[in-house]
């Protein structure tokens, strides 16, 4: 039985074998069908580059590029910039493109593959994006386009399209660099040698000064280089001492005049440097010992394979005619040396004087009869930077920092303004006491932000924000992706800032663009004496609660998409009110000016009750300072009900007590405070001391509430609590 169980087994075993192998059979058509339509598709989008091309091949080189090929005829160079340049955008990831490239270095194609950019996912339609991205098809990768000047951007996009910019050009660049279309863009222009410097020296001189360098080895530091290999123990003739001098060698650089005049003399100098082509440098090696750095290994069109220069990771050998013979030099106090030539480094080596080198010694040594092991020791030498003058070291500035630059204006107008509220912010004790100054330039600073921060800067702060700011903590945190907008980035570092201070009103009533809008279309309309309708304050204090409820529903929703959040975040106004100024399809259209005519008759409605922007920056603003704003007068709230009645936002409770999470911070219950014709304790105050200056005969005199106290104390005055 055991025998056939066994067959049983084998048959089943090799069923099954040959049915996976059968399925394999069937999918590899499947898949070969499905690589053939992948690598058509690429084709497809490569021809609107290069309309002529049928196929792609690998091209040579580190980076993943491909070859455009029209029979045998190489078209150019295509290649995805997330595997060149991934720079992150403002989701925090790259913008994937397909740029191509001709063998000049042309642009040809620049085509959006992916992206995961919120401003371009609701609002601003993928063409945008897309024809941005082809304009820059009119440009060499040796152009250097600017956004705004040979590019036009994308309104409200500014963060995307810099990032699109510099992702083409930076990838392109080091596309054609390595295919050596260009020069690599990152390569250090090298050090010219100063040829009006010259002071005589001597050799003791130059040796200390390191001009001249020395290496010295003994028998016994080579033999110890060659322990633990074939050589170590292998036959080599008498053994010397360990002490005795292997070679004493000297090297130096002669192009310097300081060193190649004192060495040769001034006419032999000048000789060699005139047989010298531009880019080639002359160094002198000078030795004693019992081992040549020549060898006699070499013969005519052979290589000096005892010495080389090594430089950046590059390597320098020299052939027979890259030597000169030396009779000898006319140094004085040089000692005497058996072996002294001049080897010169060609232009091919792009040779950099002013920057370190060394001089590699190889030593070989046999490990059989037909084998053999060498070792290397190295020696520095960097010249003396009197001889050499350095340029200016090429550093690719970060994107972000060049955005900076680009935007000197606008942040230095931004600063001034925060400025300005930091001082009313500072100093409004007083400014509050001449409403005939703090109301006009309330007025003016509204205009700024709504004209200056919010359409011409795109500076609207949003939600979005917020979701990016704490997706990037709980993922890969960068500060690049936020300082490449300098304007966002400075409201946002204020606004921490403020909400310590003061809480969320300084923004939410001063630096708000749409915030901005609503108060002074509602301003307007106050003016024009139209009716304004007001919510009882029980149900006003609980439609609160719906822009926290918002602010929680995005919140958790950016958990699990950032981009399901980003989108259902167009509850917010501004991205077509302020960033697009009302350019976009009219539904969004409509609900941003449905928005602006309810402030019309309801102050700033959106802000109080909708807005997640106002929630989010409430939560952290409990944790604020100080409090600044004066309550403390005991019929405040009871009975007095002015300052409520008054506050357009209505943030003053029944009670007379103010909340801070609702507040816009608009100083006028603080102006009222200090009114002595509206307020009732400060009327009562004003006619007191009318009264007391009619008694005490000093006739009629102006009341001034900042020193009414200090007045007061002269006078026979009401006690406080039945002042009030």
């Amino acid at each position: 039985m055991i025998p056939t169980t066994r067959s049983a087994l084998s048959s089943s075993l090799a069923a099954r074998i040959f049915a996976l192998f059968f399925l394999i059979c069937l999918t590899l058509p499947a898949q070969a069908f499905e690589f053939s339509h992948v690598e058509e598709d690429l084709l497809n989008q490569v021809r609107q580059g290069f309309p002529q091309a049928d196929r792609l091949t690998e091209a040579e080189g580190e980076l993943p590029v491909q070859k455009v090929m029209a029979g045998e005829e190489l078209l150019g160079y295509v290649f995805e910039t997330a595997d060149i340049a991934p720079i992150p955008a403002y989701s925090g990831k790259p913008v994937d493109m397909l740029v191509g490239i001709d063998p000049t270095g042309q642009l040809t194609l620049a085509k959006v593959l992916k992206h995961s950019e919120p401003i371009m996912l609701v609002g601003i339609p993928e063409e945008k994006l897309q024809d941005f991205a082809s304009a820059h098809t009119n440009f060499s990768v040796r152009d250097n386009p600017k956004i705004g000047d040979n590019l036009d951007a994308i309104s409200g996009a500014t963060v995307t399209v810099i990032v699109v910019n510099d992702t083409i050009m930076r990838s392109a660049r080091q596309v054609a660099a390595s295919l050596g279309i260009i020069e690599d863009p990152s390569a250090q222009p090298a050090a010219t040698v100063k040829q009006d410097v010259f002071n005589e020296a001597d050799w003791e001189t130059l040796t200390g000064d390191g001009s001249i360098r020395h290496l010295h080895l003994t028998h016994g530091e080579v033999d110890e280089a060659f322990v633990g290999t074939a050589a170590e123990n292998y036959m080599r003739g008498t053994p010397q001492p360990e002490d005795k001098t292997f070679i004493d060698l000297y090297y130096t650089y002669l192009n310097a005049p300081t060193i190649g005049r004192n060495l040769l003399g001034e006419s032999r100098y000048n000789a060699l440097m005139e047989s010298l082509e531009p880019g080639e440098h002359a160094v002198a090696l000078m030795a004693n010992g019992d081992y040549s750095f020549k060898g006699s290994g070499y013969v005519r069109g052979g290589i000096f394979d005892r010495i080389e220069i090594t430089q950046g990771g590059r390597t320098i050998t020299f052939h027979d005619l890259d030597h000169q013979r030396v009779g000898s030099f006319s140094l004085d106090g040089m000692p005497r040396m058996t072996e002294k030539d001049i080897f010169i480094i060609r232009e091919a080596a792009n040779f950099d004087p002013g920057r370190p080198w060394q001089l590699d010694l190889l030593v070989r040594r046999a490990s059989g009869p037909l084998d053999t092991e060498f070792t290397r020791f190295s020696a520095d030498y960097s010249i003396p930077d009197a001889y050499v003058e350095r340029p200016e070291p090429v550093v690719e500035r970060p994107i972000w920092v060049q955005v900076w630059y680009d935007k000197a204006f606008q942040i230095a107008v931004l600063g001034a303004g925060l400025l300005v509220l930091t001082g009313v912010m500072m100093f409004q004790d007083v400014l509050v006491r001449h409403p005939r100054i703090l109301t006009p330039l309330r007025i003016g600073f509204l205009c700024y932000t709504l004209f200056f921060i919010g359409w011409y800067a795109l500076a609207q702060l949003s939600v979005v924000n917020i979701l990016t700011f704490t997706h990037s903590l709980i993922t890969d945190f960068s500060w690049t992706s936020f300082l490449i907008d300098p304007m966002m980035f400075i409201l946002w570092g204020f606004v921490a800032v403020s909400l310590l201070l003061w809480g969320r009103g300084v923004y939410c009533g001063w630096l708000c663009p749409f915030g901005a809008l609503q108060d002074l279309v509602n301003k307007a309309a106050r003016k024009l004496k139209v009716k304004q309708i007001e919510i009882p304050f029980g149900v006003h204090e609980r439609l609160w609660a719906i822009k926290y409820i918002i602010l929680l529903v995005l919140f958790a929703v950016s958990l699990n998409s950032l981009g399901s959040a980003e989108k259902l975040a167009e509850v917010e106004p501004f991205k077509t009110a302020i960033t697009l100024r009302f350019q976009r399809d009219w539904p969004f259209v409509l609900y941003a000016l449905g928005l602006v005519v309810i402030s019309v008759f309801n102050h700033k409605f959106y802000c109080r009750y909708v807005c997640p922007l106002g929630a989010g920056l409430a939560i952290p603003s409990r944790l604020r300072l100080f409090d600044w704003l004066k309550r403390h007068r005991g019929s405040c709230g009871t009975p007095c009900q002015i300052c409520a009645q008054e506050c357009e936002v209505k943030a003053i409770h029944p009670d007379g007590r103010i909340n801070a999470n609702e507040c816009h911070y608009c100083l006028d219950c603080q102006v009222l405070y200090w009114d002595d014709q509206r307020c009732p304790p400060m009327v009562k105050r004003r006619k007191r001391f009318e009264k007391a200056a009619r008694v005490s005969g000093k006739g009629p005199q102006s009341f001034d509430p900042a020193t009414a106290g200090a007045q007061g104390a002269t006078l026979q005055r009401i006690p406080a609590h039945q002042e009030e």
